[in-house]
């Protein structure tokens, strides 16, 4: 049994202005990951993600592909899921 998970991203670079949480969102729903994405006054971009184990992996694959060239760094912490998400969304 793959037991649900949960990710906490912060993600750094030119994330802010180029789609980043349009895109971040396609791939969640895609993967049936739930969850929220938001920029930060920073000029960061948090990701918090529930899914499958494989199902996460499979997020941060796919938004390293789709932003490459944008994100420089994401910072990454494994957590238990805690089920609070029931889809997906745009934070703003």
């Amino acid at each position: 049994m793959n037991q649900s998970q949960r990710i906490h991203v912060i993600y750094t670079g030119n994330v802010h202005g180029v789609g980043f949480r349009f895109t971040a969102e396609r791939v969640a729903r895609r993967l049936g990951v739930s969850g929220f994405v938001k920029n930060l006054p920073d000029g960061t971009v948090e990701a918090m993600c529930e899914g499958s184990e494989e199902e996460l992996k499979s997020f941060l694959k796919d938004i390293k592909e789709n932003m490459r060239g944008y994100v420089s760094d994401s910072q990454i912490a494994w957590r238990p899921a805690t089920g609070e998400f029931a889809s997906f969304e745009i934070r703003f």
